[in-house]
């Protein structure tokens, strides 16, 4: 319905969907507006119907609760991992497939790395970090979402059927995206331009991609 970003691409839809997608998008920018002005508790969906000029009922339409309205765009993202898998091309690994795909989102500056500095993007990143209960779902709800749909994905192409492997192993390469997207996110919530943080953010994915590749060995081992 609406990307993280609050863009929507022209994928042929007909004027019916387009419309519907247009709405969704003015009434997820009237509210992070809003919030970003005085907070997410402050703000009512009445006030936001008012400010996107439709009725209450219609945003609830298009996001069933107040949270939804941030978060809605980003648990988009919540199958991509696991998308990235099923559709890579035979003979590439699972690690190199979802590094690619990492690596073409942050060259495309996507919002789902962290590396973003659109002003509404920051507005969500900083609303879901100053409020607890945003914040809460984003590191729960989204991210047991995201990581059962790549095990799944994992375990139905393991041809021994270890579901413990396939439960670690998207542990392990979720973990990696959180990491490197946090990292992204503080920068440019610092104020950094994304444009200048992108050479060392490629060089992080390409490096921390490369210790789930190559395993962690000894690591942490020291001096013998």
């Amino acid at each position: 319905m609406v990307k993280s970003n609050g863009a929507a691409a022209d994928d042929g839809l007909g004027l019916r969907e387009r419309k519907k997608r247009q709405t969704a998008i003015r009434i997820w920018r009237s509210a992070i507006t809003l919030f970003a002005e005085r907070s997410f508790d402050e703000v009512s969906v009445a006030e936001i119907a008012a400010a996107a000029d439709v009725s209450k009922m219609t945003v609830f339409n298009y996001f069933p609760s107040k949270e939804d309205l941030v978060m809605s765009p980003m648990e988009q993202h919540a199958g991509e991992p696991a998308q990235v898998v099923r559709e890579r091309d035979p003979g590439t690994s699972v690690v190199a497939a979802l590094r690619a795909h990492y690596l073409a989102a942050l060259a495309a500056f996507d919002p789902a790395t962290g590396l973003n500095d659109d002003r509404f993007t920051l507005d969500v990143v900083r609303l879901i970090h100053r409020t607890p209960s945003l914040a809460l779902r984003a590191t729960t709800s989204f991210n047991h979402t995201a990581s059962r749909l790549l095990a799944d994905e994992l375990l139905a192409q393991d041809p021994d059927g270890d579901r413990i492997r396939a439960r670690a192993a998207a542990a392990l390469l979720l973990g990696v995206r959180t990491t490197l997207t946090t990292e992204n996110q503080r920068r440019v919530l610092a104020g950094e331009p994304a444009a200048e943080v992108l050479p060392e953010a490629v060089e992080n994915a390409r490096r921390v991609f490369g210790l789930v590749e190559h395993g962690l060995g000894d690591y942490g081992a020291g001096p013998a």
